[in-house]
């Protein structure tokens, strides 16, 4: 098995195992981008738990499920934005998510991985890079 984008392969996993309504889900390869992605969507309450567990090779993440993710995906490509982009957020928005306040964008900042929310009260830009409500 080849794979190219491990972040997108990752949350298409979840939202695959939200849609049959599993209770966890092992992600692999395990990356330490794709577990501050998933610290983000748990401190915004979209997964419960989740644990590294060390494999010998690439590693894996078992990650508890609380059935509130309707779609979470990578954004590509991965655009820069800068602060006062994130401040004209209505195009992202309109972009990626359903609504302006249903979900949450990903970005990665100089500061590490924060929700859009969270970077404009850090008064900073950054990578898009993924999506989830």
């Amino acid at each position: 098995m080849v794979v190219i984008d491990t972040l997108s392969n990752a949350l298409t996993t979840l939202t695959n195992a939200e849609i049959r309504r599993k209770s966890e889900v092992v992600i692999w390869p395990a990356s330490k981008l794709i577990i501050r992605v998933l610290r983000v969507m748990q401190k915004h309450g979209y997964i419960g738990e989740f644990e590294y567990v060390d494999d010998g090779r690439w590693g894996k993440i078992v990650v508890q499920l609380l059935g509130r993710i309707n779609k979470a995906g990578a954004i590509k490509p991965r655009w820069s934005i800068t602060y006062r982009e994130l401040l004209a957020l209505p195009y992202w928005i309109r972009r990626y998510l359903p609504s302006r306040n249903i979900g949450i964008l990903i970005i990665s900042t100089s500061q590490g991985v924060v929700s859009h929310r969270e970077a404009i009260e850090m008064k900073m830009g950054g990578i898009l890079l993924a999506y989830v409500y």
